[in-house]
């Protein structure tokens, strides 16, 4: 099927914790009118909430929030949007999980226990009191490719490696001020909540995260660096929302900078600086046929 084109694709980022014991039952609903609307991307459903990125037309997503937002459980359901001339996802996955966002700590509960929420407009104050320290909560390929000045990197491979770091880097006796940030601020509300159960006394977090941060906030006011990496195909985002520079290597799905593309072992839709040292033969082949049947399948202005 030829892919629509159009400046009207909305995606909007979304979650919210509530307590949903019948998350089983909503997911029916909500998969329906999904598809109803044409509604791609991917929402995650438990017990403690909702989470997830959709895109769809403006009729379609203000028509799938209202229908959110009409479970009194969801009304305060909070979302960001950004723009594509494309679809960034190929289709509609509504999945049943344990946690909407995954710690892995019993006990952890953003409805009952969550950090200080702090607006975008006043975040530059924060962290540039030298008291405060900043922890990025993401993993270490979002960093890669941007992140606030002066933050520290946990240089973690998945959310559930963040409480062991804190337990290990971080004594609530002596680190008193902490901010933390992540892409839309759901990692935030797990993680301020889980250091506010270790002890931690003032613990703040980015409200709505980078992306409202990135939006709200001027380039020549902003302290952020670089691209803030999502997951769809724009790969990165820049201030106002718009598409960066960087893009996906399909080899280890690492995000490569321009100044990687530039660098020994890139090759376009097969490795990167990243990954091209391990990278054997057989798989270098499978992405390269790959990579020749999404220029053909481009060439027939065909989805891929």
């Amino acid at each position: 099927m030829a892919e629509v084109m159009g400046d009207d694709i909305v995606i909007a980022a979304l979650y919210h914790f509530a307590p949903l014991p019948d998350f089983r039952e909503v997911r029916e609903a909500v998969l329906a009118r999904c598809r109803e609307l044409g509604i791609r991307g991917t929402l995650l459903l438990a017990e403690e909430g909702i989470n997830g990125t959709v895109s769809g037309t403006r009729d379609g997503i203000d028509a799938i929030l209202a229908h959110l937002r009409a479970d009194p459980r969801l009304a305060a359901l909070e979302h960001k949007e950004s723009f594509s001339a494309r679809h960034p996802f190929r289709r509609l996955k509504v999945k049943l999980k344990k946690e909407i966002v995954t710690l892995g700590v019993d006990g952890v509960d953003p409805n009952r226990v969550v950090g200080t929420y702090v607006e975008p407009e006043d975040w530059n104050a924060l962290i540039s009191d030298p008291e405060v320290v900043l922890i990025d909560t993401r993993n270490d390929y979002e960093v890669a490719i941007g992140t606030f000045r002066n933050a520290v990197d946990p240089m973690t491979r998945s959310f559930r490696e963040f409480p062991a770091y804190v337990r290990e880097n971080f004594d609530p006796a002596r680190h008193r001020k902490v901010a933390m940030f992540c892409t839309g601020g759901i990692r935030c509300e797990k993680a301020s909540s889980f250091m506010r159960a270790e002890g931690y006394p003032e613990v703040y977090h980015l409200k709505g995260g980078i992306l409202k941060y990135l939006e709200k906030v001027k380039p020549e006011d902003s302290l952020w660096q670089g691209e803030c990496f999502v997951f769809d195909h724009r790969v990165g985002i820049t201030h106002g929302l718009g598409e960066g520079r960087a893009e996906m290597c399909f080899g280890c799905g690492h995000p490569v900078t321009p100044e990687e593309r530039d660098a020994p072992g890139y090759e376009h839709g097969v490795s990167c600086p990243h990954c091209a040292a391990r990278l054997d033969e057989e798989k270098r082949g499978r992405l390269r046929e790959r990579m020749r049947q999404i220029e053909l399948a481009r060439e027939r202005g065909e989805s891929f």
